[in-house]
């Protein structure tokens, strides 16, 4: 199954972006980062597909700091991911 994560500067910005998700009622969680994303140790906000719209316009809206949003795919036994934005 196909997801997206958004990656922040820092923990406190993915702290404060999920409780802004969470006040619009957006449907999400808080992971890890994945690694195929960065190395970095940290943490990143994962939705769905049918929320991407309004989580990219609530971005921009917003004075929200991302490092982006990438795109979670499996492609055989291995998982990929391409930045969206």
């Amino acid at each position: 199954m196909d997801f997206y994560v958004i990656v922040f500067e820092s923990t406190h910005h993915t702290i404060a972006a999920s409780r802004f998700f969470k006040d619009k009622n957006y449907k999400f969680d808080v992971i890890p980062t994945p690694r195929m994303v960065t190395n970095n140790c940290g943490l990143a906000v994962k939705f769905g597909e049918e929320d991407l719209e309004k989580v990219k316009e609530s971005i921009k809206e917003s004075d929200i700091k991302i490092k982006g949003i990438y795109k979670i795919q499996k492609v055989g036994d291995e998982r990929t991911a391409s930045q969206i934005m």
